[in-house]
């Protein structure tokens, strides 16, 4: 295990995740689920693992139960190898009552924890990101390089950079400037890599380039504390800017799939992709697992369904229903004569007792998943909603904002509906 025993990681979990509501409503961002059957905290703790990095700190402030849940139940290591999973929730101290302030204000607060497992470097990480990384690859070139500081980086072609924090790098890397979201066309081209870095890249590139920062960070330990110092509270805003020659940053370049899953439009269409016939992102792949939860549920039950371009967790149950481009998670339920296209179903946490389901009927409540006959486009439902017979779902049109009492909600242009929500038969949207 070549990087477990001098290697500490660090997974930030966000603050209120508010451009993810109202899928963090009752959730923290890392707990918010992903590809039917897993956590987006299951990413970069994957990562980990498979980097041999089993020292691993969360974290995390608001709506933290259902990840407390998750991660008990997901992730046990041995009693020889020392590895840990912890999370580290905003707690009052004798010195601070209130909320971490940023990043870096988080890291700051939790160096305490930090030290009472021998390490040399921190690799900061976020917790809403879908990627696969070998971390070993970043830490032997941290170490090749004598850096201080190493930070992931992918390319992006300038037509596409707007809205990301860029870095210009020298041919060997080392950091040279930093240019938060520039839109200056001339300050982008200032930034795009020499043909000497364009070389190194596996895939040939037809329109320039420039390195964007991935919100990934490995700081020699005592480079870290000093670092935080002060009363900065942001990483890639103010504490690794302000080290820029001053210590020795260098970009680690990255070439794989990455995509930051900070909206609900990002979330979805994230979702969305590991449906085509050849997802962007492989969890196939046997070589580097994507670890989650043992549910010990029985496969998924598909009976006369139309099925084309979907991804179907285990435990569902459908009946002659039709699924077009759509995602379906652990215990879907999906009544006969349903058409669902482009729909992200999360699924439920349980299976309802048949006392449960006899409870339901006097009160008009339908069971938790969806009923029969219904058209459901475009949209995310979270777990454990109930959605009656005959109901319509299409957000063509219709403006962002709350609708329905709370029960449907759009947001970015895509339709949801909130964990536990109720759409009564023959709803229509």
């Amino acid at each position: 295990m070549r990087n477990k025993n001098r290697v500490l990681a660090v997974i930030m979990g966000g603050g209120r995740g508010t451009r993810l509501s109202p899928l963090t409503l009752e959730r923290c961002k890392p707990a918010v689920p992903l590809a039917g059957k897993y956590r987006l905290v299951d990413i970069p703790i994957s990562n980990c693992i498979n980097s041999d990095i089993n020292r691993i700190f969360i974290l995390t402030q608001f709506n933290t139960a259902s990840l407390h849940r998750h991660i008990q139940s997901s992730f046990h290591f041995d009693p020889f190898g020392g590895g840990f999973v912890d999370i580290l929730s905003a707690e009052q101290t004798e010195t601070r009552a209130d909320w971490y302030q940023g990043t870096a204000d988080a890291v700051r607060r939790n160096l305490v924890h930090f030290r009472s497992s021998p390490h040399d470097l921190v690799l900061i990480l976020s917790g809403d990101q879908l990627y696969r990384m070998d971390f070993g690859a970043v830490i032997a070139e941290h170490i090749r390089n004598k850096a201080d500081v190493t930070i992931a980086a992918i390319p992006f072609p300038v037509s596409k950079v707007e809205g990301l924090g860029l870095m210009g790098v020298g041919d060997d890397l080392a950091i040279q400037r930093f240019a938060e979201k520039p839109k200056d066309p001339a300050v982008i081209e200032s930034l795009t890599l020499s043909r000497t870095v364009e070389s190194r890249l596996k895939t040939p590139v037809k329109e320039k380039h420039c390195l964007a920062s991935m919100g990934i960070y490995l700081f020699n330990r005592q480079v870290l504390a000093e670092a935080l110092d002060n009363g900065m509270t942001d990483f890639g805003k103010e504490v690794i800017p302000s080290l820029l020659g001053k210590r020795r940053l260098f970009a680690s370049i990255f070439e794989g799939y990455w995509e930051d899953i900070g909206t609900v439009r990002a979330f979805f269409e994230a979702n969305l992709a590991l449906a085509q016939a050849n997802p962007p992102f492989d969890f196939y792949d046997a070589t580097s697992p994507i670890y989650s939860e043992e549910q010990h549920l029985p496969a998924a039950k598909v009976d006369r369904c139309a099925v084309e371009c979907a991804v179907i967790a285990d435990g569902c149950m459908l009946a002659a229903a039709s699924l077009k481009h759509s995602v379906l998670g652990v215990r879907s339920r999906v009544g006969e004569g349903t058409v669902l296209q482009d729909v992200v179903m999360m699924g439920a946490d349980y299976y309802e007792t048949p006392e449960q389901l006899a409870e339901n009927k006097p009160r008009g409540r339908p069971p938790i998943g969806i009923g029969r006959n219904c058209r459901i486009r475009h949209a995310i439902i979270d777990k454990n909603a109930r959605i009656g017979d005959n109901v319509t779902l299409d957000p063509a049109g219709k403006a962002d904002g709350k609708y329905l009492e709370g029960a449907v909600i759009i947001r970015d242009g895509v339709l949801a509906v909130p964990k536990g929500a109720t759409l009564p038969t023959g709803t229509t949207f």
